[in-house]
C-alpha cells in the first residue's frame, strides 16, 4: 500500500521544438536549479543555432550551477569577446573566475558589470574580490597591464 500523503513530482515535458521552446524550458529548469535537464534540452538546439546567444547564457547558467568553471569560463568569455556590453555574461564569467580563485582576473569583468548595471549584487562582488585580493596582499589584474 502507498502512502496517500506522499506527493510524486510531476513527470518533465518539453513540448513544442525550436530554439524558442528549449530557451523557455531550460530558463525554467535553471530557475528550478536543475542544470543538467537544462543541458539536456539545450544540447540539441545548439546543435541547430551553435551562436545563439541566448541559449549559449543559459548553457554557461547550467554550467556555473554544475561548478564546470572551465566549460563556463570559455562559453562566458566568447559571450564576452562578441558582446562586450552584455553585463550578465560579464558580471558570470567574473564569477567563474573567482569560484576558480582567479581573483585578480575576475576583479576587472565584475568592476565593468557592477559599473555596467548598476546592480547592487554586482557592487557586492566586486567589493567582496577586493577585499579578499586585500587579504591576501595579491595584486589585482588592472595593476599588472
Amino acid at each position: 500500500m502507498t502512502d496517500d500523503h506522499e506527493l510524486q513530482p510531476p513527470p518533465i515535458t518539453f513540448p513544442g521544438r525550436g530554439p524558442e521552446t528549449a530557451y523557455r524550458t531550460a530558463h525554467d529548469l535553471l530557475s528550478r536549479r536543475a542544470p543538467r535537464e537544462a543541458l539536456e534540452v539545450l544540447e540539441p538546439a545548439l546543435e541547430q543555432e551553435p551562436r545563439n546567444t541566448g541559449l549559449r547564457s543559459l548553457r554557461a547558467w547550467a554550467y556555473l550551477l554544475r561548478a564546470q568553471l572551465a566549460k563556463a569560463e570559455a562559453e562566458l568569455a566568447a559571450l564576452v569577446e562578441e558582446r562586450p556590453d552584455d553585463d550578465w555574461a560579464r558580471h558570470a564569467l567574473g564569477r567563474s573566475l573567482e569560484r576558480q580563485a582567479r581573483l585578480s582576473e575576475a576583479l576587472p569583468h565584475l568592476r565593468l558589470a557592477a559599473a555596467m548595471s548598476g546592480d547592487p549584487e554586482h557592487e557586492l562582488a566586486v567589493l567582496r574580490v577586493e577585499r579578499r585580493l586585500a587579504e591576501t596582499g595579491q595584486t589585482s589584474y588592472d595593476d599588472l597591464t
